[in-house]
């Protein structure tokens, strides 16, 4: 496992610091591809999920704008309640039924608004990391009969493009210790794991299908490994009851 990225960066007390903090912060970077992070604005922001901090971040790999949504302190927390979220335009702005993004971004928030503190990144990894164009591409072999594995496959991807560097990194800029992770997919805790970050358990984040997506989470439970089960057998206990959010 490599130590967390910039395992010495100074620690603050609260965010409001943490742009002064990153003003001149240029590390060496971290991981296979060098990355470096820093915390380049922070605000309010009131929603109608609840109230949360918006804090934006520079990152030396992609030029993409990724940002932390944070309800209360989480800043030097433990067993802290995190959702990792990617990006999806068609799901969490414009409603698809095709997936379940919107749904599990919504429940997120909602649930972490409930806690006294938890925290929601958004990832800037549209189509699990091959972007926009291409999975209006995959979505068109899907409509031709390829399963979502299968479209990835045949655009020349992987089934899943994603990585963990940069949210590894802000999870460090923010100086969070450990947290409970939001997902039922477990490749994305071991591969936060690799990279430092202490993954002291997992928060289920089953969503109920509906007739639009039910292939689509089948896949994934069926190929992907995600933790989800459709088929008769001994059902997890969190599937198709109210997202779990432990205390």
């Amino acid at each position: 496992m490599d130590q967390p990225p910039c395992s010495g960066i100074p620690k603050v007390t609260s965010l409001d610091d943490l742009v002064e903090r990153d003003r001149d912060h240029n590390c060496a970077g971290f991981g296979p591809h060098h990355i470096c992070v820093k915390v380049d604005a922070v605000a309010d922001l009131p929603s109608r999920f609840g109230m949360f901090r918006i804090v934006g971040f520079w990152n030396n790999r992609d030029g993409k704008d990724h940002i932390a949504l944070v309800h209360g302190d989480v800043m030097g927390a433990e067993d802290l309640p995190t959702r990792l979220h990617s990006e999806c335009l068609t799901g969490d702005a414009i409603g698809s039924l095709r997936c379940d993004c919107r749904d599990q971004l919504e429940v997120a928030l909602r649930r972490i608004a409930t806690l006294g503190r938890g925290l929601v990144l958004y990832m800037r990894q549209e189509g699990r990391g091959i972007g926009l164009i291409n999975k209006l591409k995959a979505y068109a072999l899907q409509d031709r009969g390829l399963d979502t594995v299968e479209a990835n496959l045949a655009l020349g991807f992987r089934d899943d493009e994603r990585d963990y560097e940069v949210a590894a990194h802000m999870l460090a800029s923010l100086n969070v210790r450990s947290i409970r992770l939001m997902t039922n997919n477990p490749k994305k805790i071991s591969e936060l794991e690799k990279l430092g970050v202490k993954v002291t358990g997992r928060i289920p984040h089953v969503i109920p299908a509906n007739e639009w997506n039910r292939h689509y989470l089948e896949t994934k439970a069926a190929r992907s490994g995600h933790l989800i089960d459709f088929n008769g057998k001994p059902r997890l206990p969190e599937q198709n009851d109210p997202v779990i959010v432990e205390d």
